[in-house]
């Protein structure tokens, strides 16, 4: 049930150049995107020319995520705390210096450590942008600025493994860290004229001890469901991370009640349209990287097909999430999130049924690009409905921790996601294998769609996000 609130928000004024801000935050945004699954297509080439065994490729990708998804709730909060400008621009220089210091890595304890910093950067970046974003933006501009941010997130991922092949195949891996640099440069430059840093009550602090344990908790986490799409949920190390996280987010929970000024409020993390809205950003996100991992596969070690060649092929479901996105920003701002959110889950449930019987030959154009964009489609408008939902009704002053939340649902959905259908697909994974494992993944993955499609008409907020200045708190 919604309650309007007597309270009144003062978010940042409206400035004729907020698109100018849009567009510099949503580069900045997806180069942090990108940079999840643009390394993985370089995998290989990285490989033979570092000497990396299995356990030093996972930790490429792996140190990333862990520090992008395990810091994001602190991130959020200095941006609150510290300003979202000063922490953006300080996330934007940690992160370009590191993809430098990535592309110039040697061995594989610079590159691993370098993909770290990455990930700190990462997650003093993106909360703090999407803070900007829905501050700076109001009423019906906000759905729509949300809608690009939306894209941003879902088509990013899809060019990130087009861009992986063409650098591979061309002017080297390296390049893959190297593109970030001067798109940084370019932000850092014309950003700060245009946005002002606000400044933060002189009483915030950070909740230190609560920040240490959130951080460890979901660290543990998404290393526990990235192990177990490589170990298996058996494995004991998987088992102990995923177990370790659980404690430690209960630890937390704990902390946030009783400190007074906590990393999380507890109670605008427990709002029902935050919950509703992280919830349907975790599911898509898993969804739609799973297809992104199961699509590659398919290609490079089924059809045999490039680095270069796989990366083509998701050129058009990156513009079908884009298109996905504008729909979705047309139906949340006339009906609401709710119908967004269902229509969005049944297509990429439709998708994956489509993608059920995957041939072990034939052309991929056929077999494989339409349930995939059909996918596409249905999820990007699923992420237009979990950011307006979870971000419409927050005050200002939480808009960087609740960014953080959205985006920590982000990275876990991500690698929940991939853990799944890693486990149901075992069978098909590798070079030589059947393609049994790819029908029970997807099969896998239309159950959840499925399920989640009825499950949000129920829990996403019924009616349009508030088209006033300051949020409307929902219960």
């Amino acid at each position: 049930m919604t309650h309007p609130s007597t309270h009144v928000a003062h978010d940042a004024p409206p400035t004729p150049r907020r698109w100018w801000v849009l567009v510099l935050l949503c580069l900045a945004q997806f180069m942090v995107i990108l940079d999840v699954t643009v390394v993985n297509v370089a995998l290989p080439v990285i490989a033979d020319q570092l000497h990396l065994d299995r356990a030093g490729l996972t930790w490429v990708v792996t140190a990333y995520t862990l520090c992008f998804g395990g810091l994001m709730l602190l991130g959020g909060r200095l941006a609150d705390v510290l300003g979202r400008r000063r922490v953006f621009l300080a996330g934007l220089a940690v992160f370009t210096l590191a993809s430098l210091v990535s592309g110039l890595a040697a061995n594989a304890t610079m590159l691993v450590a370098a993909r770290a910093a990455q990930g700190v950067g990462a997650a003093l970046l993106s909360p703090s942008a999407l803070s900007i974003v829905t501050t700076t933006f109001h009423g019906p501009d906000r759905n729509r600025a949300l809608g690009v941010w939306a894209a941003i997130g879902g088509a990013g991922a899809a060019v990130g493994v087009l861009l992986g092949g063409v650098f591979t195949v061309g002017p080297g891996w390296e390049w893959v860290f190297f593109i970030n640099v001067p798109v940084g440069a370019v932000v850092a430059i014309a950003l700060p004229p245009l946005i002002r840093n606000l400044p933060a009550p002189r009483s915030a602090r950070v909740d230190v001890p609560g920040a240490l344990v959130a951080t460890a908790g979901v660290a543990a986490v998404i290393y526990g469901l990235v192990r177990a799409g490589d170990s298996g949920w058996a494995d004991l190390r998987t088992l102990i991370a995923l177990a370790a996280g659980l404690v430690l987010l209960g630890v937390f929970v704990t902390i946030e009640r009783a400190v007074p000024e906590p990393l999380v409020r507890l109670t605008t993390s427990a709002r029902r349209p935050v919950v509703a809205g992280n919830l349907v950003m975790l599911v898509a996100s898993g969804l739609l990287l799973s297809d992104f991992f199961l699509a590659s596969q398919y290609l490079q070690h089924v059809l045999r097909l490039g680095a270069l060649r796989t990366g083509l092929l998701f050129l058009p479901v990156a513009l079908v999430i884009g298109l996905g996105t504008h729909l979705g920003v047309r139906v949340v701002g006339r009906f609401g999130g709710r119908p967004a959110a269902a229509a969005g889950f049944a297509l990429a449930a439709i998708g994956a049924v489509l993608l059920i019987r995957l041939p072990a030959e034939g052309n991929a154009l056929v077999m494989l690009l339409p349930g995939f964009a059909v996918s596409g489609l249905g999820l990007g408008a699923a992420f237009v409905a979990a950011t307006t939902t979870a971000m419409a009704y927050v005050d200002p002053h939480d808009a960087g921790v609740t960014s953080g939340l959205i985006n920590t649902g982000h990275e876990l959905g991500a690698s929940l996601g991939i853990a799944f259908v890693s486990t149901l697909a075992a069978s098909s994974l590798g070079a030589g294998a059947g393609v049994g494992g790819f029908g029970a993944a997807f099969t896998g993955a239309a159950v959840v769609a499925a399920v989640m499609a009825v499950v949000v008409l129920g829990l996403v907020p019924a009616g349009r996000p508030p088209a006033t200045d300051g949020p409307v708190f929902a219960h």
